[in-house]
């Protein structure tokens, strides 16, 4: 199981982490619909200064004994405010999404929230159902991750 996680603003300090998770090809296969080119610094530090001056948009850090390993978004999307989270590869499988996952949800108060997740990423969408979401539909589209059209699992977690 996941050593104590917790969440903090997303600091200058950690970019350059998020920047070095973002470097593993199997993490980029395995999310799909990540950054067109994920080496290009500028592109990406120009993404998080959007992201973090956008009010709408909710960003944390998931720290593990002071180290930062990884991240969670909320974000809208038209009328609904989507999810999206990355950990750092070298610390799957140790409940570390599911943990930050659950901890931004603590923080939004609108429901329903929505995510999605390729088809094929049994993990991602182990963690979504973990957290209470429930697949209501379907979607494709280009994912820069694998070079390909993608079919994905639209979810939805819903107010109490």
């Amino acid at each position: 199981m996941t050593a104590e996680l917790r969440l903090r603003p997303v600091r200058d300090d950690d970019l350059p982490c998020f920047f070095a998770h973002e470097q593993d090809a199997e993490a980029n296969w395995m999310a799909a619909f990540g950054p067109e080119d994920p080496t290009d610094r500028q592109r990406f530090d120009a993404h998080w200064r959007r992201v973090r001056a956008d009010g709408r948009i909710v960003a944390r850090t998931a720290v593990v004994d002071g180290e930062a390993v990884g991240h969670v978004v909320a974000f809208p999307v038209d009328e609904r405010t989507e999810v999206s989270y990355w950990i750092d590869p070298r610390r799957w499988g140790r409940g570390h999404a599911t943990a930050a996952l659950t901890a931004l949800l603590r923080e939004l108060p609108q429901r329903p929230v929505h995510a999605r997740a390729a088809k094929d990423n049994r993990a991602s969408l182990a963690v979504l159902r973990k957290c209470g979401f429930v697949v209501t539909g379907e979607d494709k589209g280009y994912a820069n991750g694998r070079g390909v059209e993608v079919e994905e699992w639209v979810l939805e977690l819903a107010g109490d």
